[in-house]
């Protein structure tokens, strides 16, 4: 009696290839500032913000000296987060800062996190501008008067340093700064667009792992929104996109 053939192995089945998942588009100033608007609503409402930003990049460009130039900067003073440009000695140089406020024991940032030794602040002037570059609007349609204050700043990136993590990036009061002299022995000229910051990295998240947090000092009041980032690059730029200087971490 002849034995029953032996039935071959059944053929193993290859795993479908699992498709790389493409890292998330990196936020320019516009999808930045649209997520500030949806977490500043949330917390308005007093709902928790959807979707969290942590991990993701960004390059946020800011226009700044669109109206001229700023009165020469006080050494002594405290940074704001904002930067400016003012005219050098006998207007012979034009001088670029950026002094990044002292954030760390901000009430924004209280309980934030237990592992954040320090944290300096940059705001994000005009949020209601989504566009890089200066405004557009002249002028005072509504007649409120010769001076008109402008809106207190509401959106801001605080730049966040570990205990015990590297001291690379890390400003301690002093400020970013850079001169533009003319060529030959002439002036440099005020700049028509004015000039641009950059601030380039990746969010970095609070305590409950979120990259954004707001708050507010009544329900009548727009909230104010803070990032949390880790920075890897601060730049001057012309308004045609020149970079003037830049500062890189462990550059």
């Amino acid at each position: 009696m002849t034995a029953p053939p032996i039935a071959p192995p059944p053929a193993e089945t290859a795993e479908p290839p699992v498709p790389p998942v493409p890292p998330a588009p990196t936020l320019d100033r516009a999808g930045l500032l649209q997520a500030m608007d949806a977490a500043a609503s949330a917390y308005a409402a007093g709902q928790d913000s959807a979707g969290s930003l942590t991990g993701r990049r960004f390059v946020v460009r800011e226009a700044f000296g669109c109206a001229g130039a700023s009165p020469p900067p006080v050494e002594a003073a405290p940074g704001n987060g904002l930067a400016a440009w003012s005219w050098g000695p006998r207007r012979e140089s034009l001088r670029l800062t950026l002094a990044p406020g002292d954030w760390t024991d901000s009430p924004l940032l209280a309980g934030s996190a237990d592992s954040w030794e320090a944290a300096e602040g940059f705001w994000i002037s005009r949020p209601w501008l989504r566009a890089d570059g200066c405004p557009g609007v002249e002028g005072d349609p509504l007649a409120s008067g010769p001076v008109v204050a402008p809106s207190p700043q509401s959106v801001g990136l605080a730049a966040v340093f570990e205990e015990d993590g590297s001291r690379l990036g890390r400003r301690n009061g002093r400020a970013y700064e850079f001169t533009v002299r003319g060529e030959s022995d002439q002036a440099p000229a005020a700049p028509a667009g004015g000039y641009r910051l950059v601030l380039e990295g990746r969010l970095a998240a609070f305590a409950d792992g979120r990259a954004l947090r707001c708050r507010a000092a009544s329900a009548n009041q727009r909230p104010v929104c803070i990032g949390a980032v880790q920075l890897d690059r601060v730049a001057f730029e012309t308004a045609d996109g020149k970079t003037l200087s830049e500062w890189r971490v462990g550059g």
